[in-house]
């Protein structure tokens, strides 16, 4: 089967990005915008959360390996989905928890994860799934940053682990290099 794309909003971009970075059968993950109505946001733009948009990121993978479902699992378990417009200390509508699915079959399954998480959770998911909208990337210097930068800033280092922790803990099978194939 061909690639296929899922995007996904969960609060900080670089938090998102480095989680998908590690599971099998994801081929490439970029941070970018999308959901907004400003043509080719910046960065600065998108953080000051006038422009509607949500840092998100969007994952090419192989549904032969990963199913979307399992994507939307691994979601919903590695950010906050109770959270309205937030993540921890990020806060506005551009850190929303919100699912942008491709086309009528991702929409019918992100309403079957969504139902997942919200039996695990209780009812209080608050993620949105929103149409499909134009994709802007975010500018290079946020593409892969946990591999680079990310991991001598603060935020990240306080951020990122845990989540790669619930990670493997949770989805063990679905890690790169945890006898999985890449």
């Amino acid at each position: 089967m061909a690639e296929q794309v899922a995007v996904f909003a969960g609060g900080c971009f670089w938090c998102t990005e480095a989680v998908f970075n590690d599971v099998v059968g994801v081929k490439k993950v970029e941070s970018g915008y999308t959901g907004g109505s400003v043509p080719s946001p910046s960065y600065k733009q998108v953080c000051g959360g006038d422009t509607g948009h949500a840092e998100a990121i969007r994952i090419t993978f192989d549904p032969d390996v990963l199913s979307y479902a399992d994507l939307l699992d691994i979601f919903f378990a590695t950010h906050d989905p109770t959270q309205l417009n937030r993540q921890g200390n990020d806060v506005g509508t551009q850190y929303r928890s919100a699912i942008f699915p491709q086309d009528e079959e991702q929409e019918r399954e992100a309403r079957a994860g969504l139902d997942r998480a919200n039996a695990d959770l209780d009812g209080r998911v608050v993620t949105t799934i929103e149409p499909k909208s134009e994709w802007w990337p975010a500018e290079d210097y946020h593409q892969q940053y946990w591999e680079g930068e990310g991991q001598r800033n603060p935020y990240c280092i306080a951020t990122i682990p845990p989540k790669l922790q619930k990670l493997r803990k949770s989805f063990q099978a679905r890690v790169k290099g945890a006898g999985a194939p890449a």
